[in-house]
């Protein structure tokens, strides 16, 4: 039998502190280990930077807990803030309750006297003159409707709120419907989502002064893989809240939608190796190599689960190379390369080349998720330096020094690298709602670590998930304490090693060598499994 080693957390491990006054690091996630405490402390910073970004927000006589008032910043932090956040849906919820009777949704709050209400025209924004307050949406946008059913389904795996879920359906799929008929959102002719000629998902133009978020009658527009990526997956969560419903109809209606949209995306926008930046309608743009153009969606393009592993790898190659290319410190790119000058910003400057920790979490997520494993677990360590240095972690950064720059919540960036280490590296995912059913995919054995712990769960909820791992000569052993019926354990092997036994609670089990491209993994099911001990030993 292979023991654990360790107690954790301790206040000490191999003579040097474990964290400081009693673990300062355990919040939700946390990351404990026997030789340092360099993980725990980074996750540590990650939760500090997004918790910085919490906002109330006191309108119509309702009390809006948020983070930055923004709805797209909201959810993109809510892949880490739903670990530990107790308010999940007020925000979520009056944006819901201000939908349009178009469809579209609203998705920022600023005071009067800030000016984005301005940016647009009736009926794009509203007033609530008595709180000296906006509610704008900025016309240009082409992601907010696909956010909110991402935000929904969030909020519903840390709640298990069904009935909550039943209730906005309707206001989801009429967001969905919007966004994929009105004129102004919809180019039937190749079957895509379009918007003005931005940067990637920004909200400024190439052409108009950036005051001006609106979409004008001779407005030069273009198709985004991003907002297209964004679009499948919450066709494919609409299919899957129709399932969970019982509306087999409506669930295939929504996949069936789902893949022609995805059929789309390859035949107009992927060049063979990754998405283009833009595929322009009637206009030439401002160069001729928006076909060579690498933008940060990409990363999401993959994690949204519109590519295979084959085409994940061809765009994680893409970053490779440009690593190797490149006269940038990194490779994590807003967008590559940039444009000369794009609406006053310079190469380099802004999301006009600058790079991004929000690419660099999506990145090591989907490099560890499809056989990149040993680099996922570069970035997160390069970007535990970079957090070392500088005691925080920046909106993004100038491509040649690494120098901070603004202009965006930090929160972003940080909780694409927490949820990178939670559902990449630790590999514990949410297949259901309150982690009744987990896809668990660990892939501690790519870092330098010999025996940790890792705890995750919603806070919320009083939801849990514990693990312990150690690797040893013989093996390597997972205890999981968790309210799972059921565990899909796909494990991944150190490198050069094949597994030739499995045992779950001491019983010898059932498993399988799976490969993604030249890693292995031992596959097996722990139906009703709560809490269990997972042994796998090595060929001899």
């Amino acid at each position: 039998m292979i023991e654990f080693r360790h107690r954790l957390p301790s206040l000490f491990a191999d003579g040097k502190q474990n964290g400081t006054y009693n673990n300062e690091e355990m919040v939700l996630p946390c990351m404990l280990t026997t030789d340092d405490s360099r993980l725990g402390e980074f996750l540590h910073r990650l939760h500090n930077a997004i918790q910085d970004d919490r906002r109330l927000v006191f309108i119509d006589g309702r009390v809006l807990g948020c983070y930055k008032n923004w709805i797209r910043d909201h959810v993109h932090e809510m892949k880490a803030f739903k670990h530990w956040e107790h308010d999940l849906r007020s925000f979520l919820q009056f944006i819901l309750d201000t939908q349009t009777e178009e469809g579209y949704y609203f998705e920022l709050i600023k005071q009067l006297d800030d000016g984005h209400w301005t940016f647009v025209d009736p009926p794009c924004y509203r007033i609530y003159a008595e709180d000296n307050l906006s509610l704008v949406r900025l016309e240009l946008e082409a992601d907010i409707e696909y956010l909110v059913v991402e935000g929904a389904m969030q909020y519903y795996r840390a709640s298990g709120d069904a009935a909550w879920l039943r209730s906005v359906l309707p206001k989801l799929e009429r967001g969905i419907e919007y966004i994929t008929s009105s004129p102004k959102r919809w180019d039937a002719a190749h079957g895509l989502v379009k918007r003005p000629f931005t940067i990637d998902t920004w909200d400024f133009t190439a052409y108009a002064a950036v005051t001006d978020r609106r979409i004008h009658a001779d407005e030069k527009m273009s198709v985004m893989h991003g907002d297209n990526s964004g679009v499948y997956r919450a066709m494919l969560d609409l299919a899957q809240i129709r399932e969970r419903m019982g509306d087999g109809d409506k669930a295939a209606m929504w996949r069936s939608r789902a893949e022609r949209l995805r059929e789309n995306m390859f035949r107009y926008l992927w060049n063979g190796n990754f998405f283009i930046h833009q595929r322009h309608l009637g206009h030439a743009g401002l160069d001729e190599k928006e076909a060579e153009r690498l933008s940060l969606s990409n990363t999401y393009d993959i994690n949204r689960g519109v590519t295979d592993v084959r085409q994940s790898r061809k765009i994680i190659e893409e970053y490779l190379r440009r690593r190797k290319t490149g006269e940038a410190f990194a490779e994590w790119y807003s967008i590559d390369p940039p444009y000369e000058k794009f609406a006053g910003y310079s190469a380099g400057q802004y999301v006009n080349g600058a790079l991004s920790p929000f690419t660099a979490g999506e990145l090591a997520k989907a490099a560890f998720r499809n056989g990149y494993e040993s680099y996922g677990w570069d970035i997160v360590s390069r970007f535990t330096e970079m957090l070392e240095r500088d005691k925080d972690i920046y909106f993004l950064y100038s491509p040649k020094d690494s120098m901070p720059q603004g202009g965006g919540p930090s929160g972003w960036g940080a909780a694409a690298l927490l949820s990178a280490v939670d559902e990449g590296l630790a590999g514990v995912e949410d297949a259901d709602c309150l982690y009744r059913e987990i896809d668990f995919s660990p892939r501690f054995v790519v870092t330098p670590y010999r025996e940790l712990r890792y705890i995750t769960g919603y806070e919320s909820s009083g939801v849990y998930v514990d693990v312990r791992w150690i690797r040893t000569d013989e093996g390597m052993r997972y205890d999981v304490f968790s309210p799972a019926e059921r565990i899909n354990a796909h494990i991944l092997l150190p490198a050069g090693k094949a597994c030739r036994e499995v045992r779950v609670n001491g019983a010898k089990t059932d498993f399988r060598t799976v490969r993604v491209a030249d890693s292995a993994y031992a596959d097996f099911s722990v139906p009703a499994a709560g809490s269990f001990s997972a042994e796998l030993y090595w060929e001899r």
